[in-house]
């Protein structure tokens, strides 16, 4: 138990075991069975094997890059909170930033308070 009597494992992540965070939630980590990676559905790999074997050589770790070659949208999902990490905060910043700006008059339209001097001639 840690500081907040919640249990913790010692074990890094990815063994499959429940964590309890401090907000009392039990989470399982799902992690995918090794043989839905298969080196026979990846062509390069396959290639690579076949190199391997007219050399009298196997690669037992060969079937872990298999998940590189596979659609990307089986883990596409993932990288979606990635994309729109940061819209919590910048898009009503963003629309404050407008509403102050509307508030008090500011213009950025380009001209400068110099422009009176010059006369009537604009570019």
């Amino acid at each position: 138990m840690d500081y907040f009597g919640t249990w913790r494992s010692s074990r890094p992540l990815g063994y499959g075991y429940i964590y309890r965070h401090d907000h009392g939630a039990e989470h399982t980590l799902k992690i995918p069975d090794p043989n839905i990676y298969k080196v026979e559905d990846v062509p390069e790999l396959k290639r690579v094997q076949e190199e391997l074997a007219k050399r009298g050589l196997k690669d037992p770790w060969l079937r872990n890059y298999v998940w590189r070659y596979q659609s990307t949208t089986k883990f596409l999902p993932r990288g979606i909170p990635l994309v729109f990490r940061g819209w919590k905060i910048g898009v009503p910043a963003f629309l404050i930033t407008i509403a102050v700006e509307q508030y008090f008059g500011i213009d950025y339209s380009g001209h400068s308070h110099h422009e009176d001097s010059h006369g009537d001639s604009h570019h």
